[in-house]
């Protein structure tokens, strides 16, 4: 006779075991499909099954020198190492060596750099610890010859800036993400997308011995290197200017400093820096972010002064004045209830207008201001750029405000005639300059003058024509008029004995909550020589300590100046 009950008993036993066994099946399964995917799934693709993304070399930037048209690298791929570790495989009692090793190799002085490297070592079942990265191939040699088990490396590529801090405002600088370099500020944030190239990809399926099976479904997409941008940087003169720019900073004590270089014909940038500023190849370690900025083109500010070159060619482009045009100095203007006065609270009597500019005498610019009418100099000041971005390629263009003029109060447009109450930025004083000096004509300032693609093709890009603001009449008039200034007026630091130079100073109050300050922005624009102009320059400094432009910008541009002319060979004009 069966005994149902033992039997029913087994039964369960057995069902019970195939039930336990069924959950640590599937708790296994979903151990490796959800908390252990990524390490499985790496694991099969080196064995069994290919994918494998291919990344595109990231294109590379140059500076040229503008006399014979050599490049120089500016921003360039770099090959460097991923140094790690699969702990699972160090032996127990080879740790503690290692790690006193690799402390030694890797130069590591803190405690923290220490104990981090020994906890990552002491991850008995880890596969895998990144260790240090950036490694470079002399410390991985090193690395080598000691034959540590379970210490491995793997090349990496990273952007690398070989003149460090030079044009660094310009150039930006890379961060990596994954195996991707990212451009962040200056060009390559503007450019990162064309620079980065185009990704491509293999995948396929792998045999027992790691060859390509070819009868399998093989897909293979070729990556495209990003182009190379050679750049209309000269490395001579940014070196050269820069380097009195940076002098000035220090000397006036300022807290930041501009300067642009460009050519007026075209609107090729020769040289533009700005202080302080950053080593791109070690971005991270900046004490403030906004020297990241290129406060040539990320900074509007109130101008002055240097504006009043720009009024007084509207009124000769009218023909409202002319240079021997006499006005008769009220030593103050009331306007709207605001009383405004010369610099100095000077009054200067009956001038010419050419003498108003060499004096820089706000009463008189507004007087033509008021010959304009409002209107009229409104839409000068927009013909020239100011309120709108000048399209430079580069990353944090400003368009500077020159909402005031819209508004209804008389005042703006009279202030705004010696360069108050509205923001512009130097890249677009420098264009505004380089109108007067190209016989009236406005160009497009650009950064960028050719385009090499990956098959070695040259683009050379097709430079704007520069539009007409004034006539040539009134850009040699005003251009004569700034001559003097410099020969006769508040700008005699940029005089040259053998060449004549147009320029103008503008030592303008920084605006606070309350009205105006008793601090200063100080800019000098210039350009020169007269008779066939090679370069436009604005140079800027905020906050100096000395009072006046013309003891800070002014010396700047001289300097600068003097290179520019022995640099080009420039032939004497007087």
């Amino acid at each position: 006779m069966i005994n149902n009950t033992s039997t029913d008993r087994h039964i369960s036993i057995i069902a019970i075991a195939f039930l336990l066994i069924a959950l640590a099946i599937i708790s296994r399964l979903f151990m490796l499909q959800i908390f252990e995917h990524n390490y499985y799934s790496t694991f099969a693709l080196s064995t069994h099954e290919i994918y494998k993304r291919l990344y595109p070399e990231r294109g590379q930037i140059f500076f040229q020198d503008s006399r014979n048209s050599t490049e120089y690298p500016a921003a360039i791929n770099r090959q460097y190492y991923l140094l790690y570790a699969v702990p699972k495989e160090i032996p127990d009692s080879q740790v503690s060596s290692t790690a006193e090793t690799l402390i030694d190799i890797l130069q590591l002085k803190t405690p923290e750099e220490k104990n981090s490297l020994s906890q990552k070592l002491n991850k008995r079942e880890d596969p895998y610890e990144p260790i240090a990265k950036k490694i470079t191939d002399q410390t991985i040699e090193q690395i080598k010859e000691k034959k540590l088990t379970g210490i491995y490396s793997t090349p990496q590529t990273f952007r690398y800036y070989p003149e460090e801090e030079l044009a660094s405002n310009i150039l930006g600088f890379c961060r990596v993400d994954g195996n991707e370099q990212i451009g962040s500020y200056g060009i390559e944030g503007y450019w990162n997308k064309i620079l980065a190239g185009k990704g491509g990809f293999a995948a396929g399926q792998k045999g027992a011995f790691g060859n390509w099976l070819t009868l399998s479904d093989n897909t293979k997409v070729d990556a495209e290197n990003g182009p190379d941008i050679v750049l209309t940087i000269d490395r001579n003169l940014e070196y050269q200017a820069c380097a009195a720019l940076k002098e000035g900073w220090t000397e006036y004590q300022a807290k930041s400093a501009s300067l642009v270089l460009m050519d007026p014909k075209t609107g090729a940038i020769l040289a533009m820096c700005s202080y302080p500023d950053f080593n791109p190849n070690k971005y991270s370690e900046v004490n403030d972010i906004a020297a990241y900025n290129n406060t040539s083109v990320f900074i509007p500010y109130e101008p002055g002064s240097v504006f009043k070159a720009i009024t007084m060619v509207a009124g000769l482009d009218l023909d409202i004045v002319k240079p021997q045009t006499t006005f008769t100095d009220p030593c103050e203007r009331k306007i709207d209830g605001f009383t405004i006065r010369n610099a100095e609270d000077k009054c200067y009597g009956t001038i010419t207008m050419t003498q108003v500019l060499e004096n820089s005498v706000n009463t008189g610019v507004m007087w033509v201001e008021d010959q304009i009418g409002r209107e009229r100099f409104n839409e000068y000041v927009k013909k020239f750029g100011f309120g709108e971005k000048t399209g430079i390629e580069t990353n944090t263009e400003m368009p500077g405000n020159i909402a005031s003029l819209e508004k209804k109060g008389k005042v703006f447009s009279s202030v705004a005639s010696f360069g108050q109450g509205f923001t512009a930025t130097p890249i677009q004083l420098a264009a505004a300059y380089s109108a007067i000096a190209n016989e009236g004509n406005l160009p497009k300032p650009h950064l960028i003058k050719s385009i090499r693609q990956s098959d070695g093709k040259m683009e050379k890009l097709e430079i704007p024509t520069p539009t007409p603001v004034i006539s040539p009449r009134a850009a040699k008039l005003v251009t004569g008029m700034l001559v003097s200034v410099v020969e006769k007026g508040h700008s005699t630091r940029a005089r040259f004995e053998h060449y004549y130079i147009a320029g103008k100073t503008g030592t303008a109050q920084i605006p606070g909550p309350g009205g105006y300050t008793n601090e200063t922005n100080h800019t000098f624009a210039g350009f020169g020589p007269v008779n066939n102009p090679k370069i436009v320059a604005i140079i800027k400094y905020e906050t100096p300590k000395p009072l006046w432009a013309e003891s800070t910008a002014t010396v700047t541009f001289q300097k600068i100046m003097d290179f520019v002319i022995k640099y080009y060979g420039l032939p004497e004009e007087r």
